[in-house]
C-alpha cells in the first residue's frame, strides 16, 4: 500500500492534514501525483508546480515542500509539505 502524507503549515504550526492511500497497480511516480491531486481537491487548493529544488528535495527525502513560488494562485499559509510514508 502507498500512503502519502499531505500537511499545511504557517508560522511553523500544522494548520491540516491528510493521508491519501493508494493500492493501485500504478507506478511510484503516478501514485505520488493522484495523491497529490487528491489532497489538493481535498485541501482546495491549486496543484502545485514541481519546480527543479522540489524535485531533488523528493528525490533524496521522499518528501517535499511546495511555498508560494510553487503555487500559482496566493496561499494563506506558509507551505504544504508532503512526505511518503509507505510504499
Amino acid at each position: 500500500m502507498f500512503r502519502l502524507w499531505g500537511k499545511e503549515f504557517k508560522d511553523n504550526r500544522m494548520l491540516r492534514d491528510t493521508v491519501i492511500c493508494d493500492d493501485s497497480d500504478d507506478t511510484r511516480t503516478h501514485k505520488i501525483f493522484n495523491a497529490l491531486e487528491a489532497l489538493c481537491y481535498e485541501f482546495d487548493l491549486s496543484r502545485p508546480i514541481w519546480l527543479d529544488a522540489t524535485i531533488s528535495e523528493f528525490k533524496r527525502h521522499s518528501k517535499a515542500r511546495f511555498n508560494q513560488d510553487n503555487f500559482v494562485d496566493a496561499i494563506d499559509f506558509d507551505y504544504l509539505e508532503i512526505q511518503v510514508i509507505e510504499e
